[in-house]
């Protein structure tokens, strides 16, 4: 069973024109709106997380859906489902994390119910005015790619964790780039506020190659890529900077007379005309669903 899939099947049904972006924009209210849902083994593991972790990263990654739309972030609801195993210590922990990695951005309400698993579903609201919403419709040929921050560093601190590799002096710094990712509110805001024309944007919660693959099909453009262009850590592999996923950058497509107005960015290609594809230093990018994360195999964090 395939995400996108079931994704395609839903709106399909439904006949929606919201969904397909990281966020539902509903112009008429100003407002976009998304929800994500986290679950124990599947998204992550207790043996990896502390309680405030967990907070902290089940909010930020809403956040970052938010920051993906070009909308300012405003609202979150909370719901949690809570095994017996999980204590009031624990749930306090949690919301102190997800209390601090909110900042100005109010948790507004939820629901709190009994499970076998620790649930998570949080739902965040961000206000578009004064701001130019993305989708990942709109690349167009001779727009510039830029990425913030830098790809792989998220999934290399999983492997740490899972005792996988070992980077001695560094394995905190890949860490606590996993349990403790930073949405990008700052790079977001700087586009949305100064951009004009249509854009593409999304997150790289599923990889930077997802991301690229999606705004290359949802445009009908050819994406190319300069790997070496792309921000990583030296220790990172290209297999970890692509696909790897949870860094939570974002990727935009946007016209170059719009870098003079932004910052904080690295131009990593060009769209061009031709068929939808991403191309990277040559090579057409080809079954990524077998190297990105599958929400519907157990196991994945632990």
């Amino acid at each position: 069973m395939k995400e996108k899939e079931l994704i395609n099947t839903i709106k399909s049904l439904l006949n929606s024109e919201y969904i397909g972006d990281d966020c539902a924009y509903l112009k008429d209210l100003e407002i976009v709106i998304t929800q994500d849902s986290l679950v124990e083994d599947i998204h992550f593991s207790l043996k990896y997380t502390n309680a405030y972790q967990l907070g902290w990263k089940s909010v930020m990654v809403n956040i970052s859906d938010i920051c993906a739309s070009g909308a300012k972030p405003e609202y979150l609801t909370v719901a949690l489902s809570i095994p017996k195993y999980i204590n009031s210590d624990f749930i306090k922990d949690f919301y102190k994390g997800a209390k601090d990695a909110s900042k100005d951005v109010k948790i507004v309400g939820g629901d709190i119910t009994g499970a076998d698993k620790l649930y998570i579903s949080i739902a965040a609201i961000g206000s578009t005015k004064g701001r130019k919403i993305s989708s990942r419709a709109n690349a167009k040929d001779g727009y510039k790619i830029i990425v913030s921050g830098e790809h792989g560093n998220s999934a290399t601190g999983l492997k740490i964790l899972k005792s996988e590799i070992d980077l001695k002096k560094d394995n905190d710094f890949f860490i606590k780039s996993h349990l403790m990712p930073q949405a990008k509110i700052n790079f977001s805001k700087e586009i949305a506020m100064n951009i004009q024309c249509d854009y593409a944007m999304m997150d790289t919660s599923d990889g930077l190659a997802d991301a690229l693959v999606q705004i290359a099909n949802s445009s009908n453009v050819k994406l190319k890529i300069d790997f070496d262009k792309i921000p990583h850590n030296k220790n990172v592999d290209m297999e970890t900077v692509l696909y790897g996923g949870e860094d939570y950058e974002l990727v935009a497509v946007v016209p170059e007379s719009i870098l003079s107005k932004i910052s904080g960015y690295t131009i990593i290609g060009e769209a061009v005309s031709g068929k939808a594809s991403v191309e990277i230093n040559g090579q057409i990018i080809k079954n990524i669903e077998n190297k990105i994360f599958n929400h519907f195999e157990e196991n994945n964090e632990n």
